[in-house]
């Protein structure tokens, strides 16, 4: 560890509070001059984006999630406009349901948020709340997966104080969304069997003319807000997506913004050695020889943190994690995203880190301040602050006696604007290094592949119900004539059991269970 070393890798935006040092990840000055041609290429490419190209070809969209916190780089004022009136929008209706003006049917006021979304329309709104709303205005619980016990769980706690006095915010783009409209049908029927009526308690934030548009007009839903095919829902978090929520919890969304757009602006630059996203995705290239030979994991040092990672893992891993090219040929891109927090993950496995097979880098957070007010010595002269500042430091220098290699973020605390730097850095650096391994960051064909698989599953769960009698059979009996494959059918029939539906007699093997009604 040198500290001439450390001078001349440290980039920092003092204006920001932000700093992030490079100097453990051992970049040579030659790597640099070999990716010159390809760092012009993404240089270009970032600026086509933000001037409006359509740089997700299969989708033929434009991707624009830059604009969103500098509405001025929009391409032409209709889009302006998509982003500027929906901001005000959102804010007078957070107001209003602040202030009273907008109430439950019943009275009162709204005391406490649903939020039913999946993907990018709950991880982003779910990081903001674990990072910024600890003291918020209206406390938010999720629906973000299609488990009955989760939403049962959640619609318990939500009962306490009453689904009368909860606003439903329903996310969804197209409104087709299968788990979405399921914890949608889940909630409606929760609040009908109270009594209450579900659209009088519920906004949307879907796209125009979308099915869910069509619905909560049906509803009469309270208000809806447009989401725009040109931001996707991976980088949504600073559109209406994550800003309405975060609005309504009484978060400062106008810091969360200006702090993207800083960050932007710094790393908008050309300059090679002041530009930290550049740096960020050179260093993802060379560790992982372009090819993410090595997983990335993630290492905030701070409780409200502790999300990140996780919302780190849908922004790469989504947006890089690609089988084909732009050119057609298959390169089998990404790179694997995973960590907890620190010091938490002292105790977990950093002795793999350390010692443990060396397949990956570490990305360290460090959040300078340790809290508001004093604090008590837990050893003369020693806080819990300097022991967290301790842990990082130590477990970076061991990573890196140990071969490791790590950089490392520094931030003064956790607040709005510093999440939207970070977010925002992210973020470019994903555009970055997509352009550098050359591959769409912006289209999820598997994520679609999935979704097509399992409509596969349930119209096949469908036609085994339809095969079932009081008569013992076996999968594959059933399977008979059908096409299916009895392995698909055994797994159908072992789902319809679990949950009461048949009854199945244990066999030897898998292949002589029998089910029956």
């Amino acid at each position: 560890m040198s500290w001439t070393r450390y001078c001349q890798s440290v980039i920092r935006y003092p204006k920001l509070g932000f700093s992030i040092d490079f100097s453990l990840m051992d970049i040579e000055d030659e790597f640099f001059a070999t990716m010159q041609p390809k760092i012009d290429k993404a240089f270009a490419g970032i600026a086509e984006l933000e001037s409006g190209a359509i740089v997700n070809p299969d989708e033929q969209r434009m991707v624009g999630h830059y604009w969103l916190r500098n509405p001025a780089l929009a391409p032409n004022e209709e889009i302006r406009m998509q982003i500027t009136e929906p901001l005000q929008a959102l804010k007078d209706f957070a107001e209003k349901v602040h202030t009273g003006q907008v109430t439950p049917p019943s009275g009162g006021q709204f005391e406490q948020l649903l939020l039913i979304g999946i993907g990018g329309s709950a991880l982003g709104p779910q990081l903001v709340n674990d990072a910024l709303g600890a003291n918020a205005k209206l406390p938010i619980y999720f629906f973000d997966n299609t488990d009955p016990t989760g939403m049962d769980r959640v619609l318990a706690t939500l009962k306490g104080k009453g689904l009368a006095k909860t606003l439903v915010m329903v996310i969804s783009k197209s409104g087709g969304t299968a788990e979405t409209r399921n914890g949608m049908l889940e909630a409606k029927a929760a609040y009908e069997a109270a009594g209450l009526n579900f659209g009088q308690h519920t906004i949307a934030i879907t796209g125009e003319g979308s099915k869910l548009d069509a619905y909560s007009t049906a509803q009469g839903f309270i208000a809806k807000f447009p989401m725009e095919d040109w931001v996707g829902g991976r980088t949504s978090v600073m559109s209406t997506v994550g800003l309405v929520p975060a609005a309504l919890q009484g978060i400062d969304i106008d810091a969360f913004l200006a702090g993207a757009a800083a960050m932007d602006a710094e790393t908008r630059k050309t300059d090679l050695k002041t530009n930290a996203a550049m740096q960020l995705a050179l260093a993802w290239y060379h560790v992982g020889n372009g090819r993410g030979e090595k997983d990335m994991v993630v290492l905030p040092y701070k409780d409200s943190l502790v999300l990140f990672s996780k919302y780190l893992q849908q922004l790469l891993m989504e947006s890089l994690g690609k089988a084909l090219d732009l050119d057609g040929n298959t390169v089998n891109q990404g790179i694997a995203v995973y960590g907890n927090k620190g010091s938490t993950d002292q105790h977990a496995y950093v002795q793999q880190l350390r010692d443990g097979v060396n397949n990956f880098f570490a990305v360290f957070v460090e959040v300078r301040k340790g809290r508001d007010g004093k604090s008590i010595e837990v050893e003369p002269g020693t806080t819990t602050a300097d022991y967290l500042q301790g842990f990082l430091r130590g477990t970076r220098k061991a990573l890196h006696e140990s071969g490791r290699k790590s950089l490392t973020i520094s931030i003064p605390e956790v607040n709005a604007f510093q999440l939207g730097v970070v977010i925002a850095l992210f973020e470019r650096a994903v555009s970055l290094y997509a352009s550098l391994v050359n591959i769409n960051a912006y289209h999820q064909p598997g994520v679609e592949a999935g979704k097509k698989a399992a409509g596969v599953f349930l119209e096949l769960l469908t036609k085994v119900r339809g095969k079932l009698t009081a008569d013992a059979r076996t999968a594959a009996d059933i399977a008979t004539g059908s096409d299916a494959d009895p392995e698909d059918v055994y797994h159908c029939l072992t789902h319809l059991a679990a949950n009461g539906e048949v009854q199945i007699a244990l066999g030897q093997d898998p292949s002589e269970d029998s089910f029956s009604l």
